[in-house]
């Protein structure tokens, strides 16, 4: 399996931020030996590429340093460093990078970052400057033999950037699952959104992924793009329901398994080593005190998706 990372994924971030930064550091110590997964260096991502999904003149006062001092409340990580912008651009390049794979190769890659769907078509916010799920999908449909795209984002928190951007492209279907009284509080309106009670357990959000599931079943896909966040962790800061880590595991094991599913369907063949439908993985959320927490239900993500 191919991920991108790189240290400034960590370095980029102040280290006086909120934000915690060290997830990403500690989670490429636990995959760099393992001989199952390749990781490779992400390019930096392009102002054209950025463009699809965002207004030219947010993009260019990013870049440039000159966005105003409310603009970057609204997206946090502050205090900011120097390395913000290059860091931005090399989480959206490797986001892409790992695209271009699975449209030339087929199969699954990973960006040990990115997923951030909190941003909007000309503003950032909640940790999120430039939405890679929007500018992947978006990037996806210049390809010959991408059609039909599924973002299936199941981060504790709606997708509401993602859903807005992409709310005029029927060739794209957005579906959320997340905590109904969780972050954002005004939410947009996915093609399928799942609104979950406080507190939901394995065995809830599992019927509940079962059910969703089985309702985009019917559709046909050319790519699927995972937003595979592990804050629905009871142990996580910022979420608000109660997996565990077996049962953030079972959820990705589904996921895993409506690719590879799907991807029968769609060959119409009975074969046993179809292999999956192209999919994309984004980390997403992940805010665990201890952190270890959300380490080990990323570390479990990667390796399930090597199998």
């Amino acid at each position: 399996m191919l991920l991108f990372y790189d240290p400034i994924y960590t370095d980029g971030i102040a280290p006086t931020a909120r934000f915690p930064r060290e997830r990403y550091r500690l989670l490429y110590e636990r995959l760099k030996d393992r001989p199952e997964i390749e990781i490779r260096s992400p390019r930096l991502a392009t102002r054209e590429e950025i463009t699809r999904a965002h207004c030219p003149d947010y993009v260019d006062a990013f870049i440039n340093g000159t966005l105003d001092a409310g603009a970057i409340r609204r997206i946090g990580l502050r205090p900011w460093t120097p390395a913000i912008v290059e860091r931005t651009l090399r989480i959206t390049g490797g986001s892409l990078q790992a695209l271009e794979h699975i449209c030339e190769h087929g199969g699954i890659a990973g960006n040990m970052a990115g997923g951030t769907h909190h941003a909007y078509y000309d503003y950032g916010s909640g940790y999120c400057i430039f939405n890679d799920l929007a500018i992947c999908a978006l990037t996806a449909l210049r390809h010959p033999e991408i059609n039909r795209i599924l973002i299936l984002d199941l981060d504790v928190h709606q997708g509401d950037g993602t859903a807005a951007i992409l709310n005029h492209h029927p060739e794209i279907f957005t579906c959320s699952i997340h905590a109904e009284s969780n972050f954002p509080f005004r939410k947009e309106q996915s093609d399928l959104d799942v609104h979950l009670a406080d507190d939901t357990n394995d065995a809830d959000y599992l019927a509940c992924l079962d059910r969703t599931l089985e309702k985009l079943q019917v559709e046909d896909y050319d790519l699927i793009l995972y937003q595979a966040g592990v804050d629905p962790l009871k142990a996580d800061a910022l979420g608000k329901l109660a997996l565990t880590r077996a049962g953030l595991a079972q959820r990705n094991q589904r996921v895993l398994n409506f690719s590879q599913n799907h991807s029968k369907l769609n060959v119409q063949s009975s074969k046993l080593d179809v292999p999956p439908l192209p999919t994309l993985i984004f980390m997403g959320g992940g805010y665990a005190s201890p952190i270890d927490h959300t380490i080990d239900a990323f570390e479990d993500l990667f390796v399930q998706a090597t199998k």
